[in-house]
């Protein structure tokens, strides 16, 4: 029974707001919440009464930051080969509307950040999958921090991402090599998982004992590793074809099907449920923990999916 409602709300343009500043300086600057310039040249912001919703270019996947209530969502723009460098970040307030289009690449200036995929925060900072780089922003002010290359262990095509309180970084590779890589706090590279059980690895989460919680594309299963790489245990989606994966704080994970449309919810101790269906190109989810409601980018149809849990 699909017991939960799904909002939806659709772009079909990037939306920028007029009054953000364009670097004069060639540092790096942030974007601003919506706003204009009035007729006696005052910068006004949108008034509360009026909402937003849009401003997404390909929406792989979100993060949500608790201390501002804010849902980070990444536009991965189109390939690089077509357009380097137009990827960014958009704030999104809890109800779907609009709060900054632009956060992360109002502007180029000091700014790499080609076709990011997965995202995820841990301390006071983002951490955002974009091809064969994990680049590091400052999660206060959105500047960039660092990057780390992953192409010298043949990274391609790096997707779900996540990473623990004191900087250690796990991220997958979906494409050959099908690997989950492993990143320290000082920047050391290695390979975690080699190959099987990795079948298209997309999804990654922390489990609440500080394990890794690995989703494949190429089927319906949602595997934990050990921080070393030992598989400890196997459960399974409801469908396969998996994108994102959450892990909530009583242990349960929910699961979205890019390929099918599904959300699976995994209990502890369960057999997967799906709790919403018929969602066009469900990517990687994010979890809202105010609201209580996973938030699902919908890619290439340029939206965010809102369904509130019970």
């Amino acid at each position: 029974m699909l017991r939960n409602s799904l909002t939806l709300f659709i772009s079909g343009a990037c939306l920028l707001a007029s009054a953000s500043a364009v670097s004069q300086t060639g540092e790096f600057m942030a974007g601003q919440p919506l706003s204009t310039v009035n007729e006696a040249g005052e910068a006004r912001t949108m008034s509360a009464n009026v909402k937003v919703f849009g401003s997404f270019r390909f929406a792989e996947s979100c993060t949500f930051d608790a201390d501002k209530n804010l849902i980070l969502a990444m536009n991965a723009g189109v390939s690089e080969e077509m357009e380097p460098n137009d990827g960014y970040v958009s704030l999104i307030n809890p109800d779907g509307s609009v709060h900054t289009a632009k956060w992360i690449g109002a502007t180029r200036d000091g700014l790499t950040l080609n076709h990011p995929l997965g995202s995820t925060i841990a301390g006071d900072v983002l951490y955002v999958a974009d091809r064969d780089h994990v680049r590091l922003f400052d999660l206060a002010s959105g500047e960039p921090l660092r990057s780390v290359s992953l192409a010298d262990l043949d990274a391609s095509v790096l997707n779900g991402i996540a990473a623990t309180e004191d900087g250690t970084i796990y991220v997958s590779n979906t494409r050959p090599p099908q690997r989950l890589y492993k990143i320290t706090p000082d920047g050391e590279t290695s390979i975690l998982v080699d190959g099987a059980p990795l079948m298209a690895p997309n999804g990654v989460a922390m489990d609440n004992d500080g394990n890794v919680v690995v989703i494949n594309v190429g089927n319906n299963h949602v595997m934990t590793f050990s921080p070393e790489g030992e598989l400890l245990n196997t459960e399974y989606a409801a469908e396969g074809g998996n994108d994102g994966v959450v892990v909530t704080t009583d242990g349960t994970k929910y699961v979205s099907s890019v390929r099918y449309g599904s959300i699976s919810r995994i209990r502890p101790g369960q057999e997967a449920e799906i709790i919403a269906e018929g969602i066009p190109s469900a990517a990687s989810i994010c979890y809202d923990s105010i609201q209580n409601q996973l938030v699902i980018p919908m890619n290439n149809n340029n939206a965010l999916g809102f369904l509130p849990l019970d």
